[in-house]
């Protein structure tokens, strides 16, 4: 019987980190809504559920994609709504999602703002968004915002197969 995990992600518009993650081998499900927090962080802003199997995918290979998918080092005016972060349900996740962004920290030139939040409530998106790149892979927000990110990370090798059913094309 396969073990998944699942770990939460916020950053920018949830039809694009969860257009992303689907894609992702090892990734089970993808669940787009609106996640919450605690203290400060206690309003929700929009993010997604990952689950995913961490005999195929590690925790640090999911935050590098999430990372290199939106403005993990700019403090925008928009960040309430769309709060860079990795939500762990479990507490030894914590300690891993810190040490990946101390890790990761390298790769770029800004500091990366990105916090670890407790995950304490998730509300799931209307029905007519989930799925929305699946549904409408040809729309204008999804050619200028979904496919550039999908092909930044075939480029980089973080996607290593089509997964879903729509196939990978960039043009």
């Amino acid at each position: 019987m396969q073990h998944y995990k699942k770990i939460g992600f916020g950053g920018g518009c949830h039809w694009c980190t969860e257009a992303v993650f689907q894609h992702i081998t090892g990734v089970h499900e993808v669940l787009q809504g609106y996640i919450a927090a605690e203290g400060a962080y206690a309003d929700f802003s929009e993010g997604v559920i990952v689950t995913y199997d961490p005999n195929v995918i590690s925790l640090t290979q999911l935050i590098e994609v999430h990372l290199r998918t939106h403005q993990a080092t700019v403090s925008h005016s928009f960040r309430k709504k769309y709060r860079s972060a990795v939500y762990y349900f479990e507490q030894e996740q914590k300690a891993s999602a810190q040490a990946a962004l101390q890790e990761l920290q390298q790769y770029f030139q800004a500091p990366i703002i990105t916090k670890v939040l407790p995950h304490v409530q998730f509300s799931p998106s209307r029905e007519s968004l989930q799925n929305y790149f699946r549904k409408n892979p040809t729309a204008p927000f999804c050619e200028r915002y979904i496919l550039p990110k999908l092909a930044k990370l075939k480029e980089r090798s973080l996607i290593t197969s089509t997964k879903g059913d729509i196939p990978f094309c960039v043009r």
